[in-house]
């Protein structure tokens, strides 16, 4: 799928914020999951301030972008968009979410092993 001018700003802004590069994030298969959620949950406005501003929105500590960009960086790390109770956007978000590839480990359940691999551990 063609990357618009707005996916590729998404993209870019979601690189500043997570701290992983734009392969990184495409690698996910979830760019345009995730921006499509952003813009919905966020309002038309205030996404549009999310990706049109100059100023870093993580460098202001309040304000409505640098609560869109904690937003953003939340659903990028676990998948799910925060709230009360945080709503899992895809069992793909789940599995792909950076918070696992931080740490350098596979989202549990996400990738099994096989039939008995469980039992492979066993009595290590």
């Amino acid at each position: 799928m063609p990357q618009t001018d707005e996916t590729q700003r998404f993209t870019a802004l979601s690189a500043r914020l997570t701290g992983f590069d734009d392969g990184e994030l495409t690698a996910t298969g979830l760019v345009e999951t995730y921006r499509a959620v952003a813009a919905e949950r966020l309002g038309a406005e205030a996404y549009r301030r999310l990706l049109n501003g100059t100023e870093d929105p993580v460098g202001a500590p309040d304000g409505e972008r640098a609560v869109s960009a904690r937003a953003v960086t939340y659903l990028w790390y676990t998948g799910s968009w925060p709230g009360s109770p945080p709503r899992l956007v895809s069992p793909r978000g789940y599995a792909e979410g950076l918070v696992w590839k931080a740490a350098g480990l596979t989202a549990p359940a996400a990738a099994p092993g096989g039939y008995g691999s469980w039992a492979e551990g066993a009595g290590r």
